[in-house]
């Protein structure tokens, strides 16, 4: 691909909107009020991806007003790339508080080590039940937040990977690959809390990858939490490099 770093990175981010769909959103002037019954930030927040017409302080209270009815805090998504490039300081100004830094990273897949022949793996085109048990088990999630996620996943309008790793027969390691070439986007990579610090994680990764790259893929990228030190360690090794950073401004 012959892009600018910086085109690179907004090819990356349009991308990642398109992988990860909400449940409904809400153009507003340049500005996409995205929602999914509060599953997570990513899923309800302002994206503000143009500039708009109105000003800005006028689409802020429509936006609150929003969120509001919908009872959730006012939360924008800040990345490199929003609209008007100084809507961050006025957020903060405003007292919006400054949340769950995160990681944007990306790796070539051109010479990636081979995966292990020996690995007991599951997959699936679709979110299947036990996929989905499996991962909201060892993620955590609560019960009343699994029907929202499988509307979300039921959502995703590409190509998909939902994968399980087995050890002596019981799931330690789950994720889902979004393909849409030449990237590939991997989400909801988890390991069993039990199995950490094992190799699990990294084959996981690494059959996603490899399925993707047999399927046009030439770029990966994933979203880590900027203070998940264990979860950078592994993708480093596996040759992802930080591209840009996102967080969140949130009033309650």
């Amino acid at each position: 691909m012959n892009l600018t770093p910086c085109q690179f990175a907004q090819m990356v981010e349009e991308t990642s909107l398109n992988a990860w769909p909400a449940l409904q959103q809400i153009l507003l002037d340049g500005w996409i009020l995205r929602f999914a019954n509060g599953y997570s930030r990513r899923n309800n927040s302002v994206n503000a991806v143009y500039p708009g017409c109105l000003p800005v302080a006028q689409k802020i209270a429509r936006s609150e007003g929003i969120f509001r009815r919908k009872n959730l805090p006012p939360t924008f998504r800040m990345t490199p790339f929003v609209q008007p490039d100084d809507l961050d300081a006025r957020l903060a100004a405003a007292g919006y508080q400054k949340v769950s830094p995160t990681s944007v990273q990306t790796a070539e897949l051109s010479g990636l080590p081979p995966p292990s022949p020996h690995l007991d793996v599951e997959w699936h085109a679709a979110p299947e039940a036990r996929w989905v048990q499996t991962y909201t088990h060892m993620n955590g999630v609560p019960v009343h937040k699994h029907a929202t996620l499988r509307q979300i996943l039921a959502h995703i309008p590409l190509d998909s990977c939902y994968l399980t790793v087995q050890h002596n027969g019981r799931p330690v390691a789950c994720g889902l690959a979004v393909l849409q070439p030449p990237l590939v986007g991997l989400f909801d990579i988890v390991t069993d809390p039990a199995q950490r610090r094992r190799g699990f994680g990294r084959e996981l990764v690494l059959q996603l990858l490899h399925w993707a790259r047999q399927r046009g893929a030439e770029h990966a990228y994933l979203q880590v939490v900027a203070q998940n030190a264990p979860a950078i360690g592994l993708y480093s090794g596996l040759g992802f490099r930080e591209i840009y950073q996102y967080w969140y401004r949130v009033i309650q």
